[in-house]
């Protein structure tokens, strides 16, 4: 018995690469790529698609904006007419949301409020983007004492009731579609500012620009090709959510009577006019509420989603 403990310990046991092969495993296939490889929009915007709540928002708002655009054209009414002798109509096969005080059709004025609406939301936010972007890129990229005089100046200016900067430009001009939007990007940029800024000092440290500025290139090429290309997720977010946000503010300025002016149709207007007789006429307040209150709801939704999409961290 000893001999053979003996035997045994002396005896080596040799290994050969068959006995670490993994079974069920195809060596051919194991350094084939098995997803598509996708770009960083291109994998954003699957993952947007996948949210069926962004997407059926989106959806809405762009029915919104196909029927604020062509709904008028479909009415044998137009919205500045009036008919005094169908005043408070109920809607009906003929006026499909019903007259106002004046006898003009409803589904004509909401519609075309809607277009106003839409028309300001998109234009103020549009230059709050443009200037939001070479004012929080300029601190951003420089910093130091630019950084630091610029971003006192928009604290300062943002210090200041938006709503009284705005009323008191309204009432020294003459309102108008203009002048709203103008009085709409008087501070309305100043958070887009802040987010371009963010952005350009976190990225402006990385290694590609770092690698980028020893190669020579210029302050123009690394902001163009580098630093705002990247930022570009964020800025999108914010682009979206600030468009609610100015149609809310222009819907509150044509209720106070300091928006668009008669004839001129504006939701918020509307909502005015209908406050005098929702009781006995609803429908003058329902409609263009209920369209308000959806546009504002699908941006808000669709912001939501599209900020899901280009967060990295979300990545499956």
């Amino acid at each position: 018995m000893a001999n053979n403990q003996t035997k045994t310990s002396q005896d080596h046991v040799i290994l050969t690469s068959e006995d670490f092969r993994k079974i069920g495993t195809d060596e051919k296939q194991s350094e084939v790529i098995q997803r598509e490889s996708l770009s960083a929009w291109r994998d954003a915007w699957q993952r947007l698609c996948e949210n069926k709540i962004a997407m059926t928002a989106l959806i809405i708002l762009a029915l919104i904006i196909v029927a604020s655009i062509f709904g008028p054209m479909i009415s044998d009414f137009n919205h500045y007419t009036n008919d005094y002798a169908n005043t408070n109509q109920a809607p009906s096969s003929i006026h499909w949301f019903g007259t106002d005080e004046l006898g003009r059709d409803m589904f004509v004025r909401t519609w075309m409020g809607a277009r106003i609406s839409l028309t300001v939301g998109l234009a103020a936010a549009l230059i709050d983007l443009i200037i939001g972007v070479i004012y929080g890129g300029t601190m951003g990229f420089f910093g130091g004492r630019v950084d630091e005089i610029m971003n006192k100046f928009s604290e300062i200016l943002y210090s200041i009731p938006y709503l009284l900067v705005t009323i008191l430009l309204l009432v020294v001009l003459e309102p108008s579609l203009g002048t709203i939007i103008l009085a709409l990007t008087i501070t309305g940029w100043i958070n887009m500012s802040w987010i371009v800024r963010g952005e350009m000092i976190q990225l402006k440290n990385r290694e590609f620009v770092l690698a980028s500025r020893s190669m020579g290139a210029g302050n123009a090429r690394l902001i163009f090709r580098h630093l705002l290309p990247n930022a570009v997720g964020p800025i999108i977010v914010t682009l979206t959510l600030s468009v609610p946000s100015a149609i809310f503010s222009e819907a509150f300025l044509s209720f106070l009577g300091l928006g668009v002016q008669a004839p001129v149709a504006s939701l918020g207007s509307m909502i005015s006019d209908a406050l005098t007789g929702w009781m006995y006429y609803p429908w003058r307040m329902l409609f263009p509420a209920v369209l308000i209150s959806l546009i504002m709801l699908c941006f808000n939704i669709f912001g939501d989603g599209l900020r899901d999409a280009l967060d990295p961290k979300l990545k499956k």
